[in-house]
């Protein structure tokens, strides 16, 4: 009987072997390029800062400061107590919070309505398709102006609200309520086209697995279509909610009748002559800086979005 081989030991070849020692990143080498690059970021940075932190400088100076010859940039003593006053004198309180409301349901029905029109134009097959998304894209080249006044006649005769009868006679309708200022804005054509672009690069092989486990289709917008283009839609929220804090032309046609439903813009721009005097524009300053603060805030909490958007769907799904 011939003996058996034994079987290769696999410990001896990695005894034998030397010990490779770790890889160093090699440093890259400066350029004049890169250096050159630096300097034009810090340079727009700077134009971009500068305005705000002259805000804030002006905010807190005193009515002697503003007048002194030549002025001073940096506040001696700086004056807290001009956030203070602006509430104190001015309904600021009143006027956020209904920028606060109507800014937020804005920006919440425009990124559903978006995501779910942009899934059904990306996703499903049904006849008029195509005619519907070029009927989108058409939709973007019209200004909203030209649908301002005829919007304020639809609101103004809306039956059966606004002591209105069922012809629209009898009362001012939607006008003078918060509706009026939200549903004009509750459809977007350009979020539908954005929202649609991204769900296109959704894989459908993703979704015809989910359909095949009895997923309906709410059921896949949410748990599997949502959190893949959610890059996309934070934002879209953030362009609809900044575009929307500071709409005015709408916004002053609506609350004419209501000033109780002034925005914080519209506030500002009905008491600007209250600001006349050089010695009142700290108060001014003031109020402009509070009224930009939550807009910097949303700003802040979703620019982590920005790069996930850009790189697109296809680099979550994979």
């Amino acid at each position: 009987m011939q003996p058996v081989a034994s079987a290769p030991s696999l410990a001896a070849p990695l005894a034998d072997a030397s010990p490779v020692a770790p890889s160093v990143p090699r440093r890259r080498r400066s350029s004049p390029w890169r250096w050159a690059g630096f300097a034009v970021l810090f340079v727009g940075a700077a134009i971009m800062v500068v305005p705000f932190l002259d805000l804030l400088l002006g905010a807190l100076r005193t009515p002697a400061e503003r007048l002194m010859r030549p002025p001073g940039y940096w506040p001696a003593t700086p004056v807290w107590q001009n956030f203070a006053d602006v509430f104190a004198r001015y309904p600021l309180a009143l006027w956020i919070f209904n920028s606060v409301v109507v800014t937020v349901a804005i920006t919440v029905l425009q990124v559903a309505t978006s995501v779910t029109a942009g899934y059904a134009l990306a996703k499903f097959r049904f006849r008029g398709r195509d005619l519907l998304l070029r009927f989108v894209i058409v939709a973007q080249l019209f200004p909203f102006f030209l649908f301002l006044i005829p919007l304020v006649f639809i609101l103004r005769y809306w039956p059966l609200l606004g002591g209105n009868d069922l012809f629209g006679h009898g009362g001012t309708g939607l006008l003078g309520t918060y509706a009026a200022l939200i549903l004009p804005f509750s459809v977007s054509w350009y979020g539908v086209f954005l929202m649609r672009q991204f769900l296109v690069g959704v894989p459908d092989d993703l979704i015809e697995a989910a359909r095949m486990d009895g997923a309906g289709e709410l059921r896949i917008l949410w748990s599997i279509v949502l959190p893949i283009v959610r890059p996309a839609a934070a934002t879209l929220a953030l362009f609809v909610f900044v575009y929307h804090w500071n709409e005015v032309a709408w916004t002053l046609t609506v609350t004419q009748s209501a000033p109780d439903l002034q925005t914080a813009p519209i506030g500002i721009y009905m008491v600007r002559g209250a600001f006349d005097t050089e010695a009142q524009q700290s108060l001014q300053q003031a109020m402009i800086l509070v009224t930009i603060a939550p807009v910097i805030a949303v700003f802040l909490a979703l620019q982590r979005f920005y790069v996930s958007a850009v790189a697109g769907p296809s680099r979550r799904v994979g």
